[in-house]
Order: structure tokens, then sequence, then C-alpha cells
């Protein structure tokens, strides 16, 4: 049986008490510490005590150069730039899935998306013929010709029941848990079971998956709000996410809850649409037109905070699911979405919470989004689940400024189910890097592996040095024959563990 199927286990929410009962029978045994940031020394470090707020603002196919702290010109963002202003900026910061899908699921199971088998996009499950076929001769296509490396048949249809969302963990701790935007962690207008609601959510509104899917249908709880947005005008979507957001932040204030929002934005995933107080304003076409409702959204959500006397008790996250895809900054970085380089898997990534994170604050680390999970729960005092392994690293200490280290010795690159890259310190190493994802922009098409080794002087792998090469255009694999060798044993070391375990079951 696969370790991914449920099978005769348990179901997830019996699996869910009897961790967090076992964590915390650990916790009590071992003495447990005190929560993080607000019991330490005696007196909690906001005007708030307790834990704090959680609010991930996750846009889709945002590039690293789209926003204005990371250097966009064409682009205004005073209000994502704020975030920056009274918070930290992380300048190497990496999602965990090249694409939408694994990116999602890394973010709410704190694991790299082989674990889950969210290793590619889910499709609607009633797409039509046509779309269907399309993409399945574009995949063989490319295939064939050495530039992508996937097998749809190896994706999950949805997040298995088996693991457990930072929305359950949360939720069980007490949390009210909020979504609204783009889920694409299973097609839940026809497997209901996939529904946000169902997987730890008290409220969602939003849409199964990407907005060039056909269907792409509305959803808001299990009520079908409009059958099929694909075609149609979306401009409304931003303007409607936002609304619902702050509807949830008042009714859980209200309700005197902790609470954790996912906003997950539609944009600027192509196709791009702002409302008519953006349409046309931007410098950068609609991309910047939609990019530029979204920070009028970001400023929103911050006033709304503000409001309500949340506001320095709630850690705000704004970041993208991957590098930039048809439109979009990558910043100088090489390559873009749905490739290991560094455009497609660096994103800007920024943290606010006054009294804890430091205003103007800079981050060096490497770090990626699946260290939120344990650094959230560790932050609302639950404990990590004791049944797998978590990849995912807190990363508190980086956002207080108390450490300065990476907590990773390695963070991999996967595209699809291949390990292509690690990192560790300022050194990057590239095994192998397929080249795009479907549909392929036909400016994207790069020449071969075995050609590329024909013209460098069959200089492949690829070594770069991030420090003084973050472009990625010098390879060094000549250079530094010790750095390869060991970038290259944690790589092997890490395909002979998830070969064994790949769901990562303790």
């Amino acid at each position: 049986m696969d370790d991914r199927s449920d099978g005769n286990t348990l179901n997830r929410r019996q699996m869910l008490k009897m961790t967090l009962l076992a964590g915390g029978a650990i916790a009590g045994m071992c003495g447990a510490a005190p929560v993080r940031g607000f019991l330490q020394g005696g007196a909690p470090r906001t005007k708030n005590s307790g834990p704090p707020n959680f609010i991930i603002i996750y846009c889709d196919d945002l590039g690293y150069g789209d926003v204005g702290c990371y250097g966009a010109t064409a682009i205004s963002t005073p209000n994502i730039d704020r975030i920056a202003a009274e918070g930290m900026r992380f300048t190497d910061f990496y999602t965990c899935g090249l694409i939408c899908g694994p990116s999602r699921a890394g973010l709410l199971t704190g694991r790299y998306p082989y674990r889950s088998g969210v290793t590619g996009n889910v499709y609607p499950e009633n797409e039509s013929f046509v779309s269907r076929a399309k993409r399945a001769l574009s995949n063989y296509v490319f295939q064939e010709a050495g530039i992508i490396d996937l097998d749809e048949s190896k994706v999950v249809a949805g997040i298995p029941e088996r693991e457990l969302l930072l929305s359950e963990m949360l939720k069980e701790a007490g949390y009210r848990t909020g979504m609204v935007g783009k889920w694409h962690l299973g097609d839940y207008s026809i497997n209901p079971k996939f529904n946000p609601v169902k997987n730890g959510f008290d409220f969602y509104l939003g849409v199964p998956h990407s907005n060039d899917m056909n269907p792409c249908p509305l959803f808001r709880n299990e009520q079908m709000l409009e059958a099929n947005l694909w075609g149609k005008n979306q401009s409304m979507l931003t303007g409607l996410y936002t609304s619902e957001a702050i509807q949830f932040i008042k009714q859980s204030r209200s309700a005197g809850k902790r609470f954790f929002l996912y906003f997950a934005h539609t944009f600027p995933h192509q196709p791009l649409w702002a409302s008519k107080n953006f349409s046309g304003k931007s410098k950068a076409g609609k991309y910047g037109d939609a990019v530029e409702e979204i920070d009028w959204s970001v400023g929103q959500l911050l006033s709304c905070l503000k409001d309500l006397g949340v506001d320095e008790n709630t850690l705000v996250i704004f970041t993208s699911d991957n590098g930039p895809w048809y439109e979009g900054s990558a910043a100088g970085f090489r390559g873009r979405k749905g490739q290991s380089l560094e455009g497609g898997f660096r994103v800007p990534m920024l943290a606010r919470m006054p009294g804890r994170v430091k205003p103007q604050a800079v981050c060096r680390a490497a770090a990626m989004n699946i260290d939120f999970y344990p650094t959230f729960l560790g932050l609302a005092g639950a404990a990590l689940p004791k049944d797998r392994i978590v990849d995912g690293r807190d990363i508190y200490g980086l956002l207080t400024g108390e450490s300065s280290a990476s907590p990773h010795e390695a963070l991999f690159f996967y595209h699809f189910n291949t390990l292509e890259g690690v990192r560790v310190g300022k050194w990057k190493y590239l095994r192998r890097c397929n080249r795009y994802v479907w549909p392929l922009p036909l400016d994207a098409v790069e020449i071969p592996n075995s050609l590329a080794q024909y013209q460098l002087g069959n200089r492949w792998p690829l070594l770069y040095d991030l420090e003084t090469d973050p472009g990625e255009c010098y390879n060094l694999i000549d250079r530094h024959p010790e750095v390869v060798k060991k970038l290259e044993a944690l790589m092997a070391e890490e395909d002979r563990a998830r070969k064994k375990n790949p769901g990562g079951w303790l």
C-alpha cells in the first residue's frame, strides 16, 4: 500500500488529537518550556499577552523584483513596503515548490511536497477532454525532448487525509481559522473532502485552482456561488477576497478568538485582471495593475488590524508561491517559475509584528516557506506532530534577530518528483535543471542538457557561489571539488531517505 493512502488508518481528526495529546504528555514529562515571546522573563513582549494572530498573504506568481522594497520601479507598492519598513525583509527566502500546488502543500504541511504526493498541479476533475489532451500531448513532447520531467500519474488528486495541515493544528490549539482565495490542493467541486472547510478551516471563500483552468468555480464554504469564472471577467476577485478577509477578522475579534487567516491571492497569475480603480493605472501593464490592487488589499488588512486593536499581536507574512511566469520580474536572478534556478524558487518574504520583529530589519539567512508551520505552532504553544518528519524549521529566532544563521543544514530544490539541487550556506549546486512547465513560452526553451554539456566542455553539473554571484552566471564546478563532494553526498542521502520513506512517517 502506498504510504500516502488512507488505507485502514485512523482518520485525520483522530490522529491529530492523539498527536497533540502525545506531544503534551512528552512536554509535561520533560518540563515544558514557556511559550516563546509571551511568558519568558515574566512579561509578554507586546501589549497583548498570549499567542499572536497569524496572517499569511500568499501571492500567485509574484516575482522577487515586483515589490518596491525589492527594487521594483514600474510597480507602486507602498502598503507592502510598509511591512518591510515596520518589520523584516528576507533576502534569501525560498518556496518549496516550483509551481502552485506543491508550494501550497509544503506551506500548509511544513513538509517537502513529495511527502504528500502533491508534486505537481491538481487539475479540474471535470476538465474538458480537449484541454486534458492538449496538456498530455505537450507534456509528452517536452518530456521526450528532455525539457521537462513530469509524470502526472504520480500527482495525487488532492491533499491526503493523513496530512495534518497548519489550519487543523491551529484550530485544535483554539484558533479560529479562515481562508480566502486559491486552494489548489484538490478539486472540491467534485470531491467535497478536499474543501478547505473539511481541512481545518472554519471559513472559506475562493476558487479550487488557478484561474486559467476550466472550469473554475467560486465557492463560499461548501456553497457554489459561480459555476465557472474561466474566460469571464475576474476583476472583482481581489476586492471580494479582501472584503471577506476583513469580515473574518472582525468576526473573530468579536468572538474573542485568536485567528489564522490564509489569504491566497489569485493574481498576478495569468490571465490578469484588476478592478476599474486600478485597471490601466500602473507603469507595468495589466501585471502591474493586478499587483497594485494587491497592495491596496494589504493596506486594507493593516488598517483593519489597527482599528481592531490587534495590530501589535498579529504576525503578518507577505510572500509568493513561486517566481514569475510569463510576466513579472525575477530581479536579476536567473530563471523563472518552473525552474530550479534562483528566479524560480527565490521569492519575496516580509514579516511584521510590532514589538517582536524590529522595524527595517533585514534577514540574509536562507529559509523556506515550510518553516512557517513549526514557527506558527511554536508561537501558538502547540506541539509538532510526533508521527512524521516535519522538514520546516522554527525561524522565530530569525524574526526577532536573536539568530542570523539559517536553521537548515541544507535546502533542497525539487522539480516535480526529481531532486535537482541543494543550497548549503552560500553554495548552490544543481545536478540538473529541467527547462520549464507546460504551457511553455517559446522564448523559455533552452538547449537540452546534452548540447549544453558539449558547449560548456562537459562542465555539468553546476556550482554557484550565491554571495558573489546571486544571478548564477558563473559555474565554479571545477574550482571547488571538496564543496561539490559534500553537496552531492547530501543530495545522495536525501535521495536514499526519500526512496526508503517518502511520506516521512515515524
